[in-house]
């Protein structure tokens, strides 16, 4: 896939927003491994109070919580899907979340866009932000 820009992102108050708002958090491709970005990150998020649900393909625990196979699995309602995959994994992470129902958050981290998939969970009423660290933004606010 080539590179885009979004065409598709939510702005700093939205972003605001969503912070205010949200307290459950799917984090797609969180690692085990400390070092990588997406630990790091919910680590973060978890240690300013919000509830992080790891999805990864292997592991039984990562931060402390049960990891699960895949969006579709976790049985209860989460706020934002937090996303740390390729670019081209974000149209069936859309239907997933389309699929899953109440999902308020379609977030796509740094280097990752996916206009079509962006499109796709915005128009199910997601607010959408791509190519943006989740920590970063926390940070700032």
């Amino acid at each position: 896939m080539e590179c885009e820009f979004p065409s598709v992102n939510s702005n700093k108050q939205e972003i605001q927003e969503i912070f205010d708002s949200v307290k459950t958090i799917a984090v797609l491709g969180l690692s085990p491994n400390e070092s990588k970005d997406s630990h790091q990150v919910a680590k973060y998020l978890k240690e300013h109070g919000f509830t992080i649900i790891p999805v990864y393909p292997k592991e039984d625990e990562i931060l402390g919580e049960k990891v699960y196979r895949s969006l579709l699995e976790i049985p209860f309602n989460i706020d934002m899907v937090n996303i740390f995959r390729k670019p081209a994994a974000l149209n069936p992470i859309a239907d997933a979340c389309i699929e899953k129902g109440n999902i308020k958050v379609f977030w796509s981290q740094k280097g990752i866009v996916n206009n079509e998939a962006a499109q796709k969970a915005q128009d199910a009423g997601m607010k959408v932000v791509q190519n943006m660290c989740s920590m970063v933004e926390h940070r700032s606010l």
